[in-house]
């Protein structure tokens, strides 16, 4: 008798998830770029890239206009968005009847009804407005650059519009501010998808910040201080020094030999936040690392993090991420291990 060796099943054939830019006339190629040069980065254990970045155009292969004084050359129609997993619209100076009107030209509503059921949705500045003519927008929170915000709300009075956070994710659509807030999007979507530790390494090869939080105000009255006046720069570092110990807003504000008051308005006026909310933020990044990087027990992260209990990093970690520790690590140990 013949024994038959047994089927072997083989593992699914690995894909990178798929991430479509699509380039209007009129575009920022500054911000085209950022796509490319935040998912182009992210690879595997084994070197595999994470995300493949195709670019494509409302109209055949062929020129773009920019707002530039140069045009690009776009190699994909608007096909290439039935293939994404991810779709991200870049700012465009040329909008037209959509900008004036909040409608859709015949060309771009074509070229939109490609994109399948389910696909992940991203806007960087003026993108927003082809989302939210598109209808994708309708009853949930977004964001733009501050400057248009009014106008935004005026055309689309169906969305709830925030102008003071640098981006919203809402899920299956996040949407962002201006030119650098389009940075912090992508590396929260990267951040999102594979852990701390890949962003922060996207982070580190682009010489960016690993993470600027969300609601983070957009514009702040003095982003670059004035020499004469001292700054919270050496308080943070220092807070950063410490995260696992208690830290009182008057020793933050002894650092830089303010009173809480003047500290606390300074602090502001420079990060966006206020000192509680900046604390809390870094405290959440630190569990994030530990618990991705490191079997540390939750009780052991929530200690090192600066949270003192388990119950509280759960509490913080729940309303920042919408997950409970554990399952954060299980999602993201496990994707490390992949």
């Amino acid at each position: 008798m013949t024994l038959e060796a047994p089927l072997r099943t083989s593992e699914p054939a690995f894909r990178p998830h798929r991430v479509v830019v699509l380039a209007l006339d009129g575009l920022l190629p500054f911000e085209l770029g950022i796509p490319h040069r935040i998912f182009g980065r992210p690879r595997d254990a084994g070197g595999r890239h994470l995300y493949e970045v195709v670019t494509c155009s409302v109209r055949p292969p062929g020129p773009v206009e920019t707002d530039a004084d140069f045009a690009i050359h776009v190699a994909h129609g608007p096909e290439a968005l039935a293939t994404a997993d991810t779709v991200v619209v870049p700012a465009s100076y040329e909008l037209g009847p959509l900008y004036e009107e909040g409608r859709l030209t015949g060309e771009l509503a074509a070229a939109l009804a490609h994109i399948r059921p389910g696909t992940r949705l991203a806007s960087i500045c003026t993108g927003v407005y082809v989302l939210a003519a598109a209808g994708y927008l309708d009853g949930r929170p977004a964001t733009t650059h501050w400057a248009d915000a009014e106008h935004f709300q005026r055309l689309f009075p169906l969305i709830d519009v925030d102008a003071d956070v640098l981006f919203i994710d809402d899920g299956d659509v996040l949407t962002s501010a201006g030119v650098a807030a389009g940075i912090d999007l992508c590396l929260h979507m990267v951040r999102r998808d594979h852990g701390t530790a890949v962003a922060n390494d996207v982070a580190r090869r682009t010489v960016v910040p690993p993470h600027r939080d969300g609601g983070q105000a957009q514009y702040v009255h003095r982003p670059v201080p004035d020499p004469q006046l001292a700054t919270t720069t050496t308080a943070r570092a220092w807070a950063l020094g410490r995260l696992h110990e208690p830290i009182q807003l008057r020793d933050m504000a002894a650092q830089e030999s303010m009173s809480v008051r003047t500290f606390t308005r300074r602090f502001r006026e420079e990060v966006g936040v206020s000192p509680g909310q900046w604390l809390t933020q870094q405290r959440v990044e630190r569990a994030r690392q530990l618990l991705e990087s490191t079997d540390l027990s939750v009780d052991k992260v929530a200690r090192d993090a600066g949270f003192g209990t388990a119950q509280s990093m759960r509490q913080h970690l729940q309303a920042a991420l919408g997950v409970t520790p554990t399952a954060y690590r299980r999602t993201f140990r496990a994707s490390v291990s992949t």
